[in-house]
């Protein structure tokens, strides 16, 4: 599976926003079957293993849903209540002793996922963490989280911009972008919608987590928003072994 922070050939770029794009303006509604392969192949101009590889995106995205003998299928919008509480994933990874450790804190553009789920433009900036948390010492969880554009950011907290800037500050400990969110936004009322699918690691994750890249993981995805506005998207990473995740049900 290609890293998030990996560039995608442009071709692929394009091909996944055409896509996207057929999505949002009706041409494929929630709900409904996309073309055959075949079909949808010739109705893009471009090879079958070409769409393979964007449908393959579009799934991990949770864009769509692909079912062997089935097809692929345009997600229906989550409902506006659900299955889980909004907290940071690394206090939901129990009662160990958990440790952030930043790898990347940096503005990029966007991918094909935070552009999706953020509605950020291609032109676009905005911050992409990517970190590793252990619990006990042990690589638990890599988690890739993008913000909005600052603009969405400072509408809520004129200082949010910031505070996703700056570095933890002496004897503070690191913490994922999730957390820091929420600590600025503690009195905002905030949502989230969240999937789960399988996976694997793959050979960078593999390596920073010191583990084989066939290990199996559990992909969480989560985008946090304020009313209508996305704020936060995110690709939290479990490996095989890792702790349960602690979540509350509600109706």
């Amino acid at each position: 599976m290609t890293p998030p922070v990996a560039r995608r050939r442009q071709p692929r770029v394009e091909l996944y926003e055409r896509i996207v794009a057929a999505i949002h303006d009706g041409t494929f509604p929630p709900g409904s079957n996309l073309p055959s392969e075949p079909e949808l192949a010739s109705l893009m101009g471009v090879s079958r293993p070409a769409l393979r590889e964007v449908l393959i995106l579009l799934q991990e995205d949770g864009v769509i849903t692909r079912r062997h003998g089935v097809g692929s299928r345009v997600n229906q919008p989550p409902p506006a209540r659900g299955f889980e509480r909004l907290a940071p994933i690394e206090s939901l990874l129990g009662q160990g002793r958990i440790a952030c450790r930043r790898r990347v804190a940096e503005k990029d553009e966007p991918t094909d996922f935070s552009g999706y789920h953020l509605r950020l433009p291609p032109s676009s900036r905005a911050w992409f963490w990517e970190t590793l948390i252990e619990v006990d010492g042990v690589p638990a969880c890599f988690a890739h989280e993008w913000a909005a554009e600052d603009d969405t950011l400072a509408s809520l907290t004129p200082a949010l911009p910031a505070a996703l800037a700056a570095p933890p500050g002496e004897g503070e400990p690191t913490t994922t972008m999730l957390a820091r969110l929420l600590a600025a936004l503690c009195d905002h009322p905030l949502a989230a919608r969240s999937s789960t699918g399988a996976t694997t690691l793959g050979k960078v994750r593999g390596e920073a987590m010191s583990r084989p890249a066939e290990t199996p993981a559990v992909l969480v995805t989560q985008t946090v928003l304020s009313g209508p506005h996305p704020l936060l998207t995110a690709k939290y990473l479990l490996p095989a072994g890792a702790p349960l995740l602690q979540t509350t049900h509600r109706l």
